[in-house]
């Protein structure tokens, strides 16, 4: 099988190239510079049409979307490997839950953040908008605080996919000022799934 993640560093992309070396799985990178626009050339845009990266190609397919990535890439190899939980299991169904929380909901509030504290197009920092966005992350991370306190990992007593899902997002957020380090559980669990050597992986 034929594998070619197109990415940048220190982007989103960088959670897919993260896991295809915890995963170990043999690819090959091409490296898109955003800066120069080269995700907007034809050729590219042929493969993700949203002129974005991660893209990843398995035998010339493409497909788009870090999260539907992530969930390929548990699916076709972090079962057998003991990253990710088998299908018809209920650790499967917490795990596609906790990384969808992490992308979608947890998402939704880190988005109204970040626009409210770098806007586009002239328009002013929304302090108001900022410090609610801040608040529901917040109560977020509290949920998940709660959880982690029951057990050492996302799906149970070991490490899988799932941690380094829904780390990458809380991460990145923790630049933006979101309050991880109120949050003790979180904040050990974080420090654990950042001190993988998959997650330094940075430059390749």
């Amino acid at each position: 099988m034929s594998i070619v993640l197109y990415w940048h560093p220190m982007s989103s992309a960088s959670p897919i190239a993260s896991a295809l070396a915890e995963l170990d799985v043999a690819h090959e990178r091409v490296l898109i510079d955003l800066k120069a626009g080269e995700q907007r050339r034809p050729e590219f845009l042929a493969l993700n049409p949203n002129g974005a990266v991660p893209t990843l190609t398995v035998d010339g397919a493409p497909m788009f979307e870090a999260l539907a990535i992530h969930l390929w890439l548990g699916e076709r190899y972090g079962v057998e490997r003991g990253l990710w939980p088998a299908a018809d299991t209920p650790e499967r169904l917490q795990a596609m839950s906790w990384c969808a929380w992490s992308y979608v909901t947890y998402g939704a509030a880190v988005w109204s953040l970040s626009t409210a504290l770098h806007p586009r197009d002239g328009e002013q920092r929304d302090e108001q908008q900022a410090k609610r966005a801040l608040a529901q992350l917040d109560r977020l991370l509290a949920v998940l605080d709660g959880h982690l306190a029951k057990q050492a990992w996302i799906v149970g007593a070991s490490y899988s996919l799932a941690d380094l899902v829904v780390g990458s997002v809380l991460g990145y957020t923790a630049f933006l000022g979101a309050p991880i380090a109120s949050h003790r559980h979180v904040q050990a669990w974080l420090d654990k799934v950042q001190a993988r050597p998959a997650m330094r992986l940075e430059q390749g």
